[in-house]
C-alpha cells in the first residue's frame, strides 16, 4: 500500500523540512498551505525533481469546510491517507495576557488546536480499522512552549501547545487499539520565519544562551524526529512527547 501523507503548513519552515524528508523515504506527499501557493508550489517541484510524487493543497485549517475539501483532493488525487503531520500554526506579537484581545486568542485557538483537531479528526476517519483503515500515524507539532509558559512573550501560543499535548495524549488512548500511533514532537529554538512572524526574528540568537547546547536548532533536526515518529521505525511508539529541544 502505497504511503499518503498530509503536512499541514507545509510551504515552509519545519512543515517543507518534513515534507521533503518523507518523500526521501517514500511517502507521496500533500503540502498544505493557507496563503504562499508559491512556496508550496516550489516544495513539491523539490520533492518532484528527485523522483518523488506531491501535491499541493490549499486550505485554512481552521475552516472546516475547507479542511473537507483538502482530504476530499488527496483522497481523489493521492489515495488512501496513512499518515497525518499537524504543522500549520501561528504566534502572534510578544505580549503579557493584560494586553491581549480576545480576537487574538480565537485566532490562535482557532488554527492551532481546533485546526489539528479537524484535521485528526478527518485522518481518523480515514484511517481506523473501525472504519475500514489499515492504520496510520499521526504526529502534532507542539512546542517547549507547553513547559515553559513563554510568559511575557506568547503565553496565549504556549496554553494552545499544552492543549496539543493533553490532545495527543488523549487520542493516543483513543484510537491505539484501531491502528493509528499518535505522538508530538516539542521544538524548542527552531530557526524559521516564525519568530519573525511574530516581530522577533532574532529570537534564536537572543535567548541561545539559554539553552543547555547553547544553540538554536533547525528545521532538519526538528524534521528528522518526526519522519521517525511517522516511520515503521516507530512502530511500538505512541502517546509520546518527544522534546528536540538541544535540553531546555
Amino acid at each position: 500500500m502505497d504511503k499518503v501523507l498530509l503536512v499541514t503548513g507545509g510551504s515552509r519552515g519545519i512543515g517543507a523540512a518534513t515534507a521533503l524528508m518523507a518523500a526521501q523515504q517514500g511517502w507521496s506527499v500533500a503540502v498544505n498551505y493557507a496563503a504562499n501557493s508559491l512556496a508550496a508550489d516550489e516544495v513539491v517541484r523539490a520533492i518532484r525533481a528527485t523522483g518523488g510524487k506531491a501535491i499541493t493543497v490549499q486550505a485554512d485549517v481552521a475552516d472546516e469546510a475547507q479542511v473537507l475539501h483538502m482530504f476530499e483532493t488527496i483522497d481523489a488525487r493521492l489515495g488512501h491517507l496513512t499518515g497525518l503531520v499537524n504543522n500549520a500554526g501561528v504566534v502572534d506579537v510578544t505580549a503579557r495576557l493584560d494586553e491581549m484581545s480576545v480576537a487574538r486568542w480565537r485566532r490562535m485557538f482557532d488554527i492551532n488546536v481546533i485546526g489539528s483537531l479537524l484535521c485528526a479528526r478527518e485522518a481518523v476517519r480515514r484511517m481506523s480499522t473501525r472504519h475500514g483503515g489499515a492504520g496510520g500515524a499521526i504526529v502534532n507539532l507542539s512546542s517547549a512552549a507547553s513547559r515553559l509558559g513563554s510568559p511575557g512573550q506568547y503565553l496565549d501560543y504556549a496554553a494552545a501547545k499544552g492543549a496539543i499535548d493533553a490532545f495527543t495524549i488523549g487520542l493516543a488512548k483513543e484510537v491505539a487499539a484501531e491502528g493509528i500511533r499518535v505522538n508530538a514532537v516539542r521544538p524548542g529554538l527552531i530557526e524559521t520565519e516564525i519568530h519573525a512572524s511574530g516581530g522577533l526574528p532574532d529570537r534564536v540568537r537572543d535567548l541561545q544562551h539559554l539553552v543547555p547546547m547553547q544553540r538554536g536548532g533547525t528545521a532538519d533536526e526538528v524534521a528528522r524526529a518526526i519522519v521517525w515518529l511517522l516511520s515503521d521505525a516507530a512502530s511500538y511508539t505512541t502517546m509520546s512527547l518527544l522534546d528536540v529541544s538541544g535540553g531546555r
